[in-house]
């Protein structure tokens, strides 16, 4: 059973992007490959089950069991030893992450306090975009009683694209909320 959005992807965006583009194929249209949603947890240096918690909320919110990523070096100044579980991040491909896309799109950034659109800015030049947001809360799956700590999480959504531009064009049809 295909999702929503993928339907959408298959019949009405690609064939706009290669009229727009003019991609002499229907393979040359851009794609999302994958999105990775990150989690930074700098109090678990200091507190382990902070981790675990960032840990469930983003099984939760992913539908997917996420990694524990490690400090790759030591700093002092944060009381930080080199392996020292900091974070958490999840990557998601396929169905899972069209399901996530939709979800993202057409109700946690709606529920974001005074949304205007996310940033036109966040292209890394090649086609990726880069979303941060400052609490898990706009989740629906999260339940407000239970979070202990407001966190912030990055998403970095990776496709195919070559330039910036057709990623743009890529996210805005499958429903991003650009700022106008």
């Amino acid at each position: 059973m295909a999702n929503r959005l993928q339907e959408k992807y298959k019949n009405e965006v690609v064939p706009s992007l290669v009229e727009k583009f003019n991609y002499s194929s229907v393979m040359q249209a851009p794609k999302v490959e994958k999105i990775v949603i990150n989690m930074g947890v700098g109090d678990a240096v200091s507190n382990a089950k902070n981790l675990e918690a960032a840990v469930d909320e983003l099984t939760l919110i992913s539908g997917q069991k996420p990694v524990i990523t490690s400090a790759k070096k030591s700093i002092a100044g944060f009381r930080l030893r080199e392996g020292m579980p900091i974070g958490t991040k999840v990557t998601l491909r396929g169905e899972r992450m069209f399901d996530f896309l939709d979800k993202l799109v057409s109700v946690s950034l709606p529920r974001v306090r005074d949304f205007r659109g996310i940033s036109k800015r966040s292209f890394d030049g090649r086609g990726n975009y880069t979303l941060g947001i400052r609490e898990q809360l706009i989740f629906p799956e999260i339940d407000f009683d239970d979070v202990n700590k407001v966190r912030g999480m990055d998403i970095v959504i990776v496709t195919t694209a070559n330039t910036d531009e057709e990623s743009k064009e890529l996210l805005t049809q499958l429903g991003m909320p650009f700022q106008k």
